[in-house]
């Protein structure tokens, strides 16, 4: 369903863009300077149940993996419950550790193998 874009009651600014023939737009200057885009930033669309789009300056801090918090929150509370679980990083483990994996070369960018996936 089309949203008429001038009786958005709460707008603050609003503008238009077209998209190109590979569906790539620019961010209108005016909506760039109220969102205090910046090259490079990362923007979030979010599609409404009525049609309507907004976009916000995507804050990492702010859109957190809900299955990364929830683990994070658990060692958050086992750490506190159980403080004497902790034990201290010795020079002797880290060197093992490195002995194991210090020279694997690991692309995070690259695509998973299909076994992998």
């Amino acid at each position: 369903m089309p949203v008429n874009p001038s009786s958005s009651e709460d707008a603050i600014v609003s503008s238009e863009s077209t998209l190109t023939d590979r569906y790539q737009t620019t961010i209108p200057e005016v909506v760039r300077k109220a969102l205090n885009l910046q090259k490079r930033d990362k923007v979030m669309f979010t599609v409404n149940s009525s049609g309507s789009v907004s976009l916000a300056k995507f804050e990492p801090e702010t859109h957190r993996d809900p299955v990364i918090a929830s683990f994070l929150d658990f060692l958050a509370r086992d750490i506190e419950s159980h403080p004497e679980k902790l034990v201290p990083l010795t020079p002797d483990f880290l060197r093992k550790m490195e002995d194991l994996v210090g020279d694997m070369d690991v692309d995070l960018d690259a695509p998973l193998d299909e076994e992998d996936v």
